[in-house]
């Protein structure tokens, strides 16, 4: 279960390191950047879901992961 957790939160930083290369290489022309963003929201939504339902299931408690 840490592990997926982790995996999530990596490929949320790794989205919005690549929208912050996506505005240098752009210069405000284009939407990558907009793209690469809405990646990031996409998937700190899913990870947010994901930890819910983990918490309903039992999964995970109150106190951390198991």
């Amino acid at each position: 279960m840490k592990v997926i957790v982790i995996i999530g939160l990596v490929a949320i930083v790794t989205a919005l390191f690549t929208a912050l290369v996506f505005l240098y290489r752009d210069q405000g022309r284009g939407n990558r950047m907009v793209k690469a963003l809405a990646i990031r929201v996409g998937l700190s939504i899913l990870l947010v879901a994901f930890l819910l339902l983990s918490y309903y299931m039992g999964w995970i408690g109150p106190n951390g992961l198991r």
